[in-house]
This record gives structure tokens, sequence and C-alpha cells, in this order.
């Protein structure tokens, strides 16, 4: 049997493949670490959390178009379901990114509030997904 998505679904799940160039391009800012790039051992280890939550997270991401489909959510769980992981996606990473910028920084700064709101929108998303799969 076929699997057939809505157009807002196949147009969320082009958006996702789009930002893997973002992805390598958090990769190829990583490289610049071991080329001479000056960064404190903060700064790398926050800007590996950053680039590895961002892959997992946006191939998450598309696994989830996938299954929403077939959970029975409407309404705000439906929504919460569909799109909770994609703002995770972008917010987690972005928190570890923004917290580290700064000449010789060695400690998170206020932007790591980012990855905490992430941390929760993932958690939402996938409690809201797996339910909705289990109670279908």
């Amino acid at each position: 049997m076929p699997l057939f998505l809505s157009p807002s679904t196949l147009s969320l799940a082009g958006i996702l493949l789009l930002t893997i160039v973002a992805v390598e391009s958090g990769g190829w800012y990583m490289l610049q670490f071991f080329r001479g790039r000056t960064a404190t051992p903060f700064q790398i280890a926050f800007s590996r959390a950053g680039h590895a939550h961002a892959g997992v997270l946006v191939i998450l991401s598309l696994v989830v178009v996938f299954y929403t489909k077939n959970a029975a959510l409407t309404g705000i769980a439906g929504s919460v379901a569909r799109q909770a992981v994609p703002l995770a996606a972008i917010l987690m990473p972005a928190g570890f990114f923004l917290a580290a910028v700064g000449s010789g920084r060695t400690s998170p700064n206020r932007f790591i509030w980012l990855v905490y709101v992430g941390a929760a929108s993932l958690a939402a998303g996938v409690i809201a997904l797996g339910l909705g799969l289990l109670l279908r």
C-alpha cells in the first residue's frame, strides 16, 4: 500500500532535507578548529554538541513526518506531534552554538536557555507522537 502524504507534510520533509546543508556547514565550521582557528575546549565541546544534535534531530524529524501520518492525533496534540521535534532540531543546536559565542568563552552565555526549551520541545513531540501511535 503506497503512503500518500499531504502537500504540507511533503513541504516539511523537503525543508528538513535542505537543512542537511546547514548541518554540513556546521561540520565545515568545526573543521576550522583543527586548521588553526582558536577556540577554548568549552567552545569546541559545545560546537560538537550543536553539530551532533542538529544532525540527529533533523533525521529524527524526517522519521517523525512519516509516523505522524499514522498517529490518531488531531488538534493541539497533533500539532505538537508534527511540529515539536523539528522545532527542537532548530532550538537545541542553536542554543549550543550561540551559548559558546564570544572570544575565549569558557562557560555558556545566556543563550543556553535555547537548549532547555529545545529539550522540552523534543520531549513533548516524542511523547505526543508515541502516545498517539500507541492509542490509535
